[in-house]
Formats: structure tokens, sequence, C-alpha cells
């Protein structure tokens, strides 16, 4: 008898994404996916809106931040029966800067390989020209290379389109409630001996303005909350 298709949920931190996440949640290979959730983040646009038009389910969070954005959705998903609950979550930007239809490739390590958690790498993959800013590449390399020198895990990216397995999404125990969120949980996953893999992806110039590295202010305090992280954790 063939095995059961593993269950699928994505999970959609969005902050004003009006324009762009119906592409999102159009293009994720829903014959893979069980449930599309998409995270407002206290939006002031027509995202919720256009999120549930495109199929996906909506959730609310009203304190700001990306990690906040995502642990809503996690404990959306928590409050179904164990039973219910998936095996691996996907977690995808509202901005179509990532390829939601390179899912597949994401999860094909959990699936067939036992990973526990995918990065999908920028830098391993076709990035845009003027898609990522310098000082996200250099704030990557930096991060990647601390982790590597203080955990031992070579990471080439704090990509945001990754998959991680339900029950290794559990045991990090995520807390970080904005920048620091992709960097906490490759972190503690390196802490915890866990099998991470990355995969090459695309990635493409974001629709609208980023909230982090389209302004100086966001920059800085990303840059600050990243760093801090990996020290935190040692």
């Amino acid at each position: 008898m063939p095995a059961a298709a593993p269950i699928i949920d994505v999970i959609i931190p969005a902050y004003n994404e009006e324009r762009s996440i119906a592409l999102v949640v159009n293009e994720l290979p829903r014959a893979l996916v069980r449930d599309i959730i998409v995270c407002d983040n206290n939006s002031q646009d027509r995202t919720a809106e256009m999120g549930a038009a495109a199929g996906a389910v909506v959730v609310h969070e009203s304190r700001a931040g990306y990690g906040s954005a995502c642990l809503k959705g996690m404990a959306h998903i928590a409050a179904r029966p164990v039973a219910e609950w998936p095996d691996v979550v996907v977690f995808v930007d509202g901005d179509h800067s990532d390829y939601p239809e390179q899912l597949p490739e994401l999860v094909a390590p959990i699936i067939n390989n036992g990973a526990d958690l995918v990065i999908g790498s920028r830098a391993l993959g076709d990035l845009e020209p003027g898609s990522m800013q310098p000082q996200q590449i250099f704030g990557n390399w930096l991060a990647t290379t601390l982790i590597k020198l203080f955990y031992g895990n070579h990471f080439t990216d704090l990509g945001p389109f990754r998959a991680v397995k339900y029950s290794a999404l559990l045991e990090l125990r995520m807390e970080d409630p904005d920048f620091g969120w992709t960097v906490e949980m490759q972190v503690k996953a390196a802490k915890a001996g866990m099998n991470c893999v990355e995969v090459p992806v695309r990635y493409r110039k974001r629709i609208g303005e980023s909230k982090i590295s389209g302004t100086l202010k966001g920059t800085i305090l990303a840059g600050h909350k990243i760093l801090w992280t990996i020290f935190k954790l040692i």
C-alpha cells in the first residue's frame, strides 16, 4: 500500500501586501498543500480581503513584527486536534519575491531524506539583479559566518522561504516576535543537532517597498536583532 501523502500547511506573514498576496497564494501548488494561512499583521490595506478571496485562511495578529505573524500562524495550526497536525510547515513571504511554485523542491529533503529543516537559499540559487540590497547580502554573509563559527552549521542564507518538519518546529519553541525570527530558527536547529539542509531557490524584486531593507532604520534594527539573537543563544 502506498504511503499517505504528507500533510503540508503554509504560513504567510503579511503586512500591507494587498498587491501581491493573491499572487503568492495562487502560485502555491494546491494539490500538495492542505491549508494556506495568511497571517495579517495589522495591515492598513486590503491584505486580509485579498488573501481570503484567493482561498487562504486569514488570521489576524495586531502585535507588529514578522515573528509575531509567524507565531500566530503556528498557533492556528496548534489549535487543531493533535491527529490533524501537519507533517511539514512551509513559511513563505507575502511580497512575491519568492517563487511559491518551488515548494516541492523545498519539502523534498524532508519527505524523501528525513531532513528536519530546509532553507531556500537565495545565495545558491538564481538571484534577480536588484532583488537584494547590498546590506542584505552582507548581513546574510555575516550572520551565516557567525552561525558556522559558533554553532558549526554551514548555512549560506537566512532566506524566508523555508520548510520544517512540524515535530521539529514544536521542539524549537520559537519566541522571537520580529526581525530575529529566521536566525532564531536556524540557530536553535543547529544547537539541537537537527538535520538542516539548503536547496537553491530563485528570488526576484518584491512587489512594493521592503519594510526592513527599504529604510535605513529598518536595516539597522534588523541587523542589530539578528546579531543579538546569534550571541544570545550561545
